[in-house]
């Protein structure tokens, strides 16, 4: 991976990196992939405050650009938009202690009733 720019942004506490990969012979890189690269790039950071706003693939080619932000704390990161939090939330989980999963509660079927028979019909006639 190469560093194609690097901008300390102090007034969001965050380093933005604009990177590009080039992935010969290998499948495209998952965005946990970019994430673990981005932290052994930039030394201090961790993989819970990266986040990767762009990665993009050339169709045919073995390249992938993108842009990620390594923030400089918790406090900071909370400028993302709550979708790129649940994005990224999945790859955080990995890394933190396990949450307890409570057991889901069993449902009760609901009893099957005795079909039910068919009244006879009145018999009318057209008056």
């Amino acid at each position: 991976m190469d560093i194609v720019s690097r901008k300390e942004n102090k007034l969001l506490n965050r380093i933005e990196i604009n990177f590009s990969w080039l992935h010969a012979k290998q499948a495209t890189p998952s965005r946990q992939a970019v994430m673990n690269l981005v932290k052994t790039l930039e030394p201090g950071s961790k993989v819970e405050r990266i986040v990767v706003k762009e990665c993009n693939t050339r169709f045919g080619q073995p390249l992938t650009t993108g842009l990620a932000f390594i923030y400089g704390d918790e406090e900071s990161m909370k400028v993302e938009p709550e979708f790129i939090h649940k994005r990224h939330k999945q790859f955080h989980s990995s890394s933190e202690a396990p949450a307890k999963e409570e057991a889901p509660a069993k449902e009760e079927a609901p009893a099957e009733e005795a079909p039910a028979e068919e009244a006879p019909a009145e018999e009318g006639g057209d008056e």
